[in-house]
C-alpha cells in the first residue's frame, strides 16, 4: 500500500549515474527531514520516497469516504476534512463533512468530528480550506439539494481551528448545478480569492422548474476581493448547451509566475485541456489541450511554495504506463519547469490496474507534500476508500532538476 514508483525507468537510471554528487542520506529523506533538493540521494530501486498515512475504509455505517482537503492549523496539527456519506455510495446520497486531526504529522489521527452536518436536501461534500486574511480559515464546501438540478458552493468562516464556524455565505449566485472540485479555491497574489465552477444546467432552462442536468459544462469563474464576504462572476456569457462544442468538466486554477492564471480542466478528449486569464480571472481564453494526456477524470496542479516549479497529479494515459481504458489508473505525479507547457517523465503514485484514483489534495506543509485523493476499486467502488500520503518536498524538486 503506499506509492509505488517504477523500477525501470531513464529517470532511475539517470539516478544512478548522479547519486553519488549527491549530500544527504536516504535514511533522513524516509524521515522527511531534509528539505532541499540538494540535501536529497535518490532512492534505490527498492525504496519508495512515500509513505501512506491513513486509509479511511468503507464499512456499513460509511459506504463511501471521499474528497478531502488538509490545512495546518495554528498549533502546528493538521487537520483533514472530507466527505462522509452515510446513505450510499453515490453523488446524490446522504452526506456530512467530517474532520480528523493529528498532532504528530499525520502518523496517527483522532476520530472522526463531524464538522457540518448534512444541510442539503441531499448532502453536503467536496471541500476546499484556504487561510483566510485574520488568520482563521475558509471553508468552502457543496450542498446539494437535488440528484441532478441544484448544488451551490457556499463559505463559512472560522477562527478558532474549526471548532466553531460562521454562517454560509453563497458563492455560486447562478442557479443550477454547479460542480466545485475538492481543493479548487485559490488565493492570488493580489489577494483575490478565486474559484473555478462547471455549470452544469442549460442557462436558457435554469429557470424551469425542472431544469435538465448537461454532461457538457460552462467553465465559469467567482471571485471575491474582500476575503470571501462577496463574490462575483467573471465577465463571460454562459453559453446554452447547443453552443457548448467541448466536453468540459471540474476545472481547476493555479496562478503563473506572470500573473495569469491557468485553468486546467478535465475533459472528455483524451487530455487535460487549459484556458488563461491576463485580468485575475475576469475573462479567459478558449481552452486548449495541455500536453497531460488523461481519461475522463479530473487533475490537480499546484505550485511548489517559493519556485518555478508546478506539480501535476492525474492519470496518465500517454502510454508511458500500462492503463486501461476509461479507468482512472494508474495515478501518476510530474513537474512542470515551464508554467505548464511540458512536464517530467510521470512517475506513478499508485498502479493498481483495477484501481480508481482521483480527487486530490495537495497540501505543502514543511518539507512534505501531503496528498489525500480517492482510492477506490473500479467504477462500481472507485470514491468509497480515501488515502492520505506523504512525500518527501525535496524528490518533487529533484524531478525537476
Amino acid at each position: 500500500m503506499g506509492w509505488t514508483l517504477p523500477q525501470v525507468s531513464e529517470f532511475w537510471i539517470a539516478s544512478l549515474i548522479c547519486a553519488t554528487f549527491m549530500i544527504g542520506s536516504a535514511s533522513s529523506v524516509a524521515q522527511g527531514t531534509s528539505s532541499t533538493m540538494d540535501s536529497y540521494r535518490v532512492p534505490n530501486t527498492t525504496t519508495s520516497p512515500a509513505e501512506l498515512l491513513l486509509s479511511i475504509d468503507p464499512d456499513s455505517a460509511a459506504p463511501r469516504n471521499s474528497e478531502g482537503d488538509i490545512i495546518e492549523l495554528s498549533n502546528g496539527r493538521l487537520a483533514l476534512v472530507y466527505s462522509k456519506f452515510s446513505g450510499g455510495k453515490e453523488d446524490h446520497s446522504a452526506a456530512r463533512l467530517a474532520m480528523r486531526t493529528s498532532s504528530d504529522g499525520g502518523r496517527s489521527w483522532s476520530a472522526d468530528k463531524s464538522l457540518l452536518d448534512n444541510e442539503g436536501g441531499v448532502n453536503v461534500m467536496s471541500v476546499s480550506l484556504v487561510p483566510s486574511r485574520d488568520d482563521g480559515i475558509l471553508l468552502f464546501y457543496l450542498r446539494k439539494d437535488s440528484a441532478a438540478t441544484s448544488c451551490a458552493l457556499f463559505v463559512r468562516r472560522s477562527t478558532d481551528d474549526l471548532q466553531t464556524l460562521s454562517e454560509a455565505v453563497l458563492v455560486t449566485t447562478l442557479p443550477g448545478y454547479n460542480v466545485v472540485n475538492n481543493d479548487r479555491v485559490i488565493r492570488l497574489k493580489s489577494g483575490r480569492l478565486l474559484v473555478p465552477v462547471a455549470l452544469h444546467t442549460d442557462s436558457k432552462t435554469v429557470d424551469n422548474l425542472n431544469p435538465k442536468f448537461e454532461e457538457k459544462g460552462a467553465m465559469i469563474a467567482y471571485y471575491s476581493d474582500d476575503d470571501g464576504k462577496t463574490w462575483q462572476r467573471d465577465m463571460m456569457p454562459v453559453p446554452a448547451v447547443a453552443e457548448r462544442t467541448l466536453h468540459l468538466q471540474e476545472p481547476g486554477v493555479v496562478e503563473l509566475a506572470d500573473g495569469r492564471v491557468m485553468m486546467y480542466i478535465r475533459t472528455g478528449h483524451g487530455a487535460q485541456y487549459a484556458s488563461y486569464s491576463k485580468d485575475g480571472g475576469e475573462t479567459w481564453t478558449v481552452p486548449e489541450p495541455m500536453a497531460l494526456v488523461s481519461p475522463l477524470s479530473p487533475a490537480t496542479i499546484e505550485r511548489v511554495p517559493d519556485s518555478n516549479l508546478l506539480v501535476a497529479v492525474w492519470n496518465d494515459h500517454s502510454g508511458r504506463w500500462p492503463f486501461k481504458k476509461e479507468n482512472r489508473t494508474p495515478l501518476c505525479l510530474a513537474v512542470s519547469k515551464d508554467e505548464g507547457k511540458t512536464w517530467s517523465p510521470s512517475q506513478m503514485v499508485e498502479s493498481d490496474p483495477n484501481g480508481w484514483y482521483c480527487y486530490t489534495s495537495m497540501s505543502f506543509i514543511n518539507d512534505r507534500l501531503i496528498l489525500s485523493y480517492c482510492a477506490g476499486q473500479g467504477r462500481a467502488n472507485g470514491l468509497n476508500r480515501l488515502k492520505v500520503s506523504e512525500v518527501p518536498l525535496a524528490w518533487v524538486k529533484y524531478l525537476g532538476r
